[in-house]
Formats: C-alpha cells, sequence, structure tokens
C-alpha cells in the first residue's frame, strides 16, 4: 500500500511503467470446475479428425512469391519494416517431410488479443498437438489476460492436463484476453526481454486486424534486434472482416457467432407467424461491417436487412430507410400481414451520411463555451440541413445525443438502439399514413439485440476444424523458422483432409492510415462487397430480398449439431463463404397462398421450405 501510495502521489498511475517483467510461469488457477453433458462429448471428440492430410507429417516450408503490399503504400510499409518486408508466401505440401534427426524441441508461446470469438481454445490445441508432433519434448507456454501478459512477464506451462480441459469449448478463459497493445520502447524492450529469458522459438499472436499487425510489427522488432522468436498470427473476428482471399478466406468464430444469432432470428421468425401481431427489429453485432448482418439474413430469410455499407453508397438519409421499410410495413398490412422480422447492423446509423455530418457538428457545438445543452440552442446553432436532421430524430434520441456524452465531450454514436429509432421513426410515418387513410393496419415492435451470445459459443463443427488446421498451420511454421506471417488455411468447400495451408506475410496485407496524427500500418478491413469480386453473397441476397418484404419466406436454422455422421447439417461452412467459392444459393421454396382464418391467417409450410435441421 505504501507503495501504490507513493507512485499515486508522483501522479504515476499508468501500470506500463511497472517493475521489470515476470520471468518464471505462474501456478495455473483457471481450470473449468465442472462441464454440461454436451461439453464433455466435445471435449471427447477427436481433434485429430480435423487435421488436414498436409499437416500429419512435419512438413517443411516450401517459399513462394513474395506478396506485395498494397502497390500505394509499398514505400511506406517497407520503411517500417525493413527486415522482414521481403517474406515470402509459404505453403506446405505433402511431398516436403522434415526427417526425424533434423527435428529439435521447440518452445512456443501463445496469446490470445482482443475480444472472444468462438474457437479460440481450438488454435490453441493445434498449435500445442503441432510442436507436440514435430518434437515430443517441445512445450508450450501460455500469456495470461491478452498482450499485457506478454511485457509483463504474466504466463503459465499449457500441460496436456490443462490443454484438454479446453478442447473444442467456447471462450477464452483458459488463459484470458485482453485489448492491450504493444506500442512503447517500453513494452517492445520487456516483450523481447521475456521472450528471451524464457528461451521462446516462437510465439503466435490469435487475433484480428489490429492484433495481428501489432504481431507484424512485435515479429519486425525481435528479427531486427537479434531475438530468435518468430512471431505467427491467426486470424480472430466474428465480424468477418479479416478476410483476404485467397490465402485467408474467413476469421475464426464468424461461423459460430452467425449461427447462434441465426437460430435467436429463426426462433422469433417463428414467433412472429405464430402470434401474427409483432415486428420483430434485431441488432446484431457489427459496428465497421454489416457481414454478420448479412449471414444472417442469408441463413434465416427475413422480410428485410439492412446493410451499412449499401445505405453508404446510395447516401440513404434515415427519412430515406425510414420510408422503404413503412412502404413494406403497409404492403403487408393490406394482405393482412400485421408482422415481420427486420435485420440491421449495431452500426448502421454511422452509415447514414447525414447522421455523420450531424455528429460532427453537434461535436464542434457542444464543445463551444456556454454552448447550453439544449434542443433550442442547439437548433439555433446547427446548419439548417443539420438542424433539418436533428428536428427528424425522435425525442429521446435528440435528449440522448444531448445528454450522453463521452469524457470527452463527444456524442456516443455507439450507445444509440438503432432499432428503437427506425421503431419510432416508422411509428410517427405510419401514423401520417393513417390520418391520410392509405394505413389501416398495427405495427408493435419487439426489440432484440444480439451480440455477445455469440462471442463465447461452444464452436461449430467448421470452427472447431478451422481453428485447430490454423493452430497446427502456426506451430509448423514456426517449427520452420517463419515469422512475420499469418496462418493461411483455404480450400475450405473440400473436406478438411483436403484442405491446403501455409502463411502469409503480414505486411502484404497492410495498407497505411493516419491514426492520432502518425502513418499506421493496419489491416483493411473487409466491409460488404456490393460490387466486385467478392459481391456474390450481396448479389445472391439482392435477387431475393423484394420477394421476402410480402413472402413468409423464413428458414429456421435451429440450434448448433455436433453429430457429423448422422445430421449433415453440422458440417455447413458459412453461406457467405459458399457464395464466394462459386456455390449457388438455394432457390426461396413455393408455399401455397395463406388462406384466412376468422383475424389468423393459415400459412402452409412444405417439407420442400424447412431448412436441412428441420
Amino acid at each position: 500500500p505504501g507503495l501504490l501510495c507513493n507512485r499515486v502521489e508522483q501522479g504515476c498511475c499508468d501500470w506500463q511503467r511497472m517493475a521489470a517483467p515476470g520471468t518464471k510461469p505462474q501456478t495455473y488457477r483457471r481450470a473449468r470446475k465442472a462441464y454440461s453433458a454436451l461439453q464433455r462429448e466435445r471435449l471427447n471428440a477427436n481433434c485429430h479428425d480435423y487435421m488436414p492430410e498436409v499437416l500429419r507429417g512435419c512438413p517443411k516450408a516450401v517459399n513462394k512469391e513474395a506478396v506485395p503490399a498494397s502497390p500505394k503504400d509499398a514505400d511506406t510499409i517497407k520503411s517500417m519494416f525493413p527486415t522482414t518486408y521481403n517474406t515470402p508466401l509459404v505453403e506446405f505440401g505433402k511431398d516436403h517431410c522434415i526427417p526425424e534427426p533434423e527435428r529439435a524441441p521447440v518452445k512456443v508461446g501463445v496469446v490470445l488479443s482482443g475480444g472472444q470469438a468462438p474457437g479460440g481454445h481450438n488454435v490453441i490445441a493445434g498449435i500445442f498437438d503441432g510442436i507436440k508432433r514435430w518434437h515430443s519434448e517441445s512445450t508450450m507456454i501460455g500469456f495470461l489476460d491478452g498482450p499485457h501478459g506478454i511485457f509483463s512477464g504474466s504466463f503459465v506451462e499449457v500441460t496436456k492436463e490443462l490443454m484438454d480441459g479446453f478442447r473444442n469449448t467456447g471462450g477464452f478463459d483458459m488463459l484470458g484476453s485482453g485489448r492491450h497493445k504493444i506500442e512503447s520502447e517500453e513494452q517492445f524492450n520487456n516483450s523481447m526481454i521475456v521472450c528471451q529469458t524464457i528461451g521462446l522459438d516462437g510465439l503466435v499472436v490469435i487475433g484480428g486486424d489490429d492484433s495481428n499487425t501489432n504481431g507484424a510489427v512485435l515479429a519486425e522488432y525481435f528479427k531486427a534486434n537479434g531475438c530468435k522468436t518468430k512471431v505467427v498470427g491467426a486470424p480472430k473476428t466474428i465480424d468477418g472482416d479479416l478476410k483476404c482471399p485467397p490465402h485467408i478466406p474467413i476469421s475464426f468464430g464468424f461461423d459460430t457467432a452467425c449461427k447462434t444469432y441465426a437460430q435467436l432470428v429463426g426462433n422469433v421468425a417463428v414467433d412472429a407467424l405464430s402470434s401474427q401481431k409483432y415486428y420483430h427489429l434485431v441488432r446484431l453485432m457489427g459496428r465497421a461491417a454489416s457481414n454478420i448482418a448479412l449471414e444472417v439474413a442469408l441463413l434465416t430469410r427475413p422480410n428485410a436487412c439492412l446493410l451499412g455499407e449499401e445505405v453508404s453508397r446510395e447516401s440513404q438519409s434515415l427519412k430515406d430507410i425510414t420510408h422503404d421499410l413503412t412502404d413494406m410495413i403497409e404492403e403487408r398490412s393490406k394482405h393482412g400481414k400485421h408482422y415481420g422480422v427486420i435485420v440491421l447492423p449495431e452500426g448502421l446509423i454511422e452509415f447514414i451520411p447525414e447522421f455523420d455530418a450531424l455528429m460532427k457538428e453537434l461535436n464542434d457545438k457542444l464543445a463551444m463555451p456556454g454552448m447550453e445543452a439544449t434542443e433550442e440552442a442547439i437548433l439555433q446553432a446547427l446548419s439548417p440541413a443539420n438542424a433539418e436532421s436533428f428536428r427528424y430524430l425522435p425525442d429521446f434520441i435528440r435528449a440522448q445525443l444531448l445528454l450522453d456524452r463521452d469524457p470527452h465531450g463527444n456524442v456516443q454514436v455507439s450507445k444509440i438502439e438503432t432499432e428503437k429509432l427506425l421503431a419510432a421513426t416508422i411509428s410517427a410515418e405510419l401514423e401520417t399514413r393513417r390520418a391520410k387513410g392509405t394505413f389501416s393496419g398495427t405495427f408493435a415492435p419487439q426489440f432484440h439485440a444480439y451480440g455477445y451470445e455469440g462471442r463465447a459459443g461452444m464452436p461449430t463443427i467448421f470452427d472447431s476444424s478451422y481453428c485447430y488446421a490454423l493452430g497446427a498451420t502456426a506451430a509448423n511454421l514456426l517449427c520452420n523458422g517463419v515469422t512475420g506471417v499469418i496462418a493461411s488455411v483455404k480450400n475450405l468447400l473440400a473436406p478438411t483432409n483436403e484442405w491446403q495451408c501455409g502463411g502469409i506475410p503480414i505486411t502484404s496485407l497492410c495498407v497505411i492510415e493516419r491514426r492520432k496524427g502518425k502513418d499506421k500500418p493496419v489491416i483493411r478491413k473487409a466491409l460488404v462487397e456490393l460490387d466486385g469480386p467478392l459481391s456474390q453473397p450481396f448479389d445472391a441476397f439482392r435477387k431475393i430480398r423484394v420477394e421476402l418484404r410480402l413472402a413468409d419466406a423464413y428458414s429456421i436454422p435451429g440450434p448448433t449439431q455436433f453429430d457429423a455422421v448422422n445430421c449433415t447439417a453440422s458440417l455447413d461452412v458459412p453461406m457467405t463463404l459458399q457464395l464466394e467459392l462459386g456455390r449457388p444459393l438455394d432457390p426461396l421454396p413455393v408455399n401455397p397462398p395463406p388462406t384466412k382464418k376468422r383475424k389468423f391467417l393459415h400459412i402452409p409450410q412444405t417439407v420442400e421450405s424447412r431448412s436441412a435441421m428441420q
């Protein structure tokens, strides 16, 4: 306590300047104490069944042609990564195996970085089994609670007993995670001290775009300073915005998260059909990209799905979106349908151009000395266009924008419940139409926000397999002395034993962005493509969405299945990935027209219209 008080008195509350990092493993105290029957079944599932044939031996890494970075940023990226910039693309082949006498034990570390994603434990399992296959005396350590564990020296030894308690399970509780970055010179140096002192041959960073970029910077630092520790990444994010086809066709966790959300959306679709009196507005995770919303829409076929990327491209205003959805609700009402399902991404509002302009001016005006946070004062201060946008917002949203601000005084757009905003503007528009005599139905919205439900679910068979293969790939890359790459597993429509594995240099995926006044290398986020080589998922949805507005063609995926022998649906890969790799979307089912039974619509559902699980 005395030391802490002294540090506070000195004004030093920065944990980044703590004492020298630790170099001794901690006692592991995070083992799970209880398992459900299903968890026990999944723990006993043989992960080796997920192993691609090319990795079953100890393959030699075959260098391919170096992959160039973005031409626009190539010179800047090369200057930032002088020793790792020319790292080649690497592939593994069955015909190139390293004989046992040439294989020495390795010591490898692993760290979980960023938010949770289902399958992370299987990446660790793939690494653990991979280095043991390389040499039985190889060892693994796990850094605790994210990158902070690296530069602080907080780690445990990963034993077989520890690893076997987490195979095929969701969550990141085996080691914990964190959103720290290794940024300062002190943090980089401490990270190197830890890795050198405990004798790490390699380190695997399991994370998203920022985490893998940070891993590339760490690989450069280690190599430039003569540290033997090689650094390899594994692509993680449920948002689906870390993909660089053909080498990284998808990030892990996306499939499980989307299937979790799709089950819930399917459930509320059945509720809509059953009660026939509610509109279910579902907000899904995905602030910077709408990949989750599109995947769930393809899996469940709601009446409407909004995509932020399309809203931005078409410069749709909040009024445009409101009128379009109101048109659909009015038309459904004329057919006796006062219910439906609408899906939208959580970041939708930030894609609306007029809203972006309004937020910027609001932040500027509210930061002015003497500016009162009242509607009257702010309307007088705003430009005419932004004042009109502000007036169109519902009362409760206007109040939230003025009163709910972050510590820097900025409006907290991420806290706006977009589904409630849309319901309010739709209700107002419907009442206007009711007064004109064009609408006589009802609109009773129910609200759902699905986010954290998908982050720690038990991984699907696809994510379990893909993650294990990613981990085994990362292990083989490190055993081959490769650094500065991210594990690549492709050919994912084929059986797992035919998957192709290798590594792609992270620098080749980077572009330069200006952040906090400095040029920073970042992996470009993969948004929903509306045009171009990966627009097949959007094109497929665009072709059916007009029909979905009036039809009740809901698909009900049901819960995730794990019986690979008796339930082929358990082996499904993500729908967007199927479409991107050339598979067509099944046509919409043709059901008999509904018939009215008093106030209720009888809507027959044919066997052909059921989902694979049904």
